[in-house]
């Protein structure tokens, strides 16, 4: 979905997932992703009811969060629904305008416009709900210089920076929804963002899209989501890759799992989407995807989910001009899947 301009956002900000354990997540975004922490904040820092660890890689940055008693809404979010994206945050120039627009249009006001501030400066933060427990945080840091946000404090980095996987920046996010709310959400985009159903975005732009269960004899994906998620969420977060071959084959010598792809799909893919500028025995060796649209080509790949609770997992997208998001891919994407939910019996 792209923005009009009543609602001009910048770029992502962050993306904020509450945990069970903050501090082993961070561990794992590094060592699997080639993530770099660079931020940290806590009691040591004063604050009083959490930690975060934020991670850096490109343009992508997570925060990954746990409360530290069991009364706190971050501790009972995770056990609600597992580790999960709560905050998919977006850089405005005035936060105060954004939110002031998104709830004249309609939105769930979260958390009133406020600036917080430090040695470093001053942010300005503002909160809408969407759909499940997840929110939209409107962030203004043009007056700040600190590592990421008052209350943070930059984390020393033993020995060098990671050098990453060559993941660069976010992509999509995409949504999982109840079965016959779809509409309602898009609808929602489309009336608060100002944002129109995708056919097509640049490079620059924001997209959300949104699932929503297909009616059949057996359980979907997105249903099975809806289950151990306890309702709507994340389902997946996509980052791009100027390389996906090196990043795959990064992410796969550093532990990360991927979903497989059956061996006819490599039969008929060259044919359907035909000159590329990588190997099609590289795709082969590492199972990525090839698409196709009237705009370009894109290279894409999926993880397995990130936590023992099958919900969300992550995309490695290489686009080379198309702008839209494999949809010849979506047969060999679902039936990946659907051979995990099979392992887990809940097919």
């Amino acid at each position: 979905m792209s923005s009009n301009d009543f609602m001009p956002i910048e770029n992502w900000d962050h993306l904020e997932l509450w945990v069970g354990n903050a501090k082993q997540a961070a561990h794992f975004y590094e060592h699997a992703f080639g993530f770099t922490r660079t931020a940290y904040g806590g009691p040591e820092t004063g604050v009083r009811d959490r930690a975060s660890y934020v991670v850096e890689q490109g343009e992508v940055r997570l925060v990954l969060t746990s409360g530290l008693r069991p009364d706190s809404d971050i501790t009972q979010f995770a056990a609600r629904h597992g580790d999960g994206a709560k905050d998919i945050a977006l850089q405005v120039a005035s936060a105060d305008e954004a939110y002031r627009t998104a709830v004249q249009r309609g939105a769930r006001g979260i958390e009133e416009p406020h600036w917080i501030e430090d040695e470093f400066g001053r942010v300005e933060l503002a909160t809408i709900g969407t759909y499940g427990e997840t929110v939209h945080t409107f962030v203004n840091r043009s007056e700040y210089t600190g590592p990421y946000m008052p209350g943070y404090r930059a984390t020393a980095v033993n020995g060098s920076p990671s050098s990453g996987v060559g993941l660069r920046m976010l992509d999509h996010v995409v949504g999982n929804v109840e079965l016959g709310r779809m509409n309602h959400w898009v609808e929602f985009y489309e009336r608060v963002f100002g944002m129109t159903n995708i056919v097509h975005f640049g490079d620059d732009q924001i997209q959300f899209p949104i699932n929503e269960p297909a009616e059949g004899k057996r359980k979907s994906q997105i249903e099975e989501y809806l289950e151990f998620n306890g309702g709507p969420g994340v389902q997946h977060i996509a980052m791009q890759s100027t390389d996906i071959v090196h990043t795959v084959e990064a992410m796969k010598e550093r532990g990360v799992l991927f979903l497989d792809t059956p061996e006819a799909y490599y039969e008929d893919v060259e044919g359907r989407v035909g000159e590329i500028n990588e190997s099609y025995e590289d795709l082969k060796r590492l199972r990525i995807l090839a698409d196709r649209d009237e705009d370009g080509y894109l290279l894409q790949i999926f993880t397995k989910t990130a936590q023992d609770r099958p919900t969300v997992f992550f995309e490695v997208i290489e686009r080379h001009g198309a702008t839209t998001f494999g949809e010849g891919n979506f047969k060999a994407l679902f039936e990946s899947i659907e051979r995990e939910q099979a392992l887990r019996g809940n097919l």
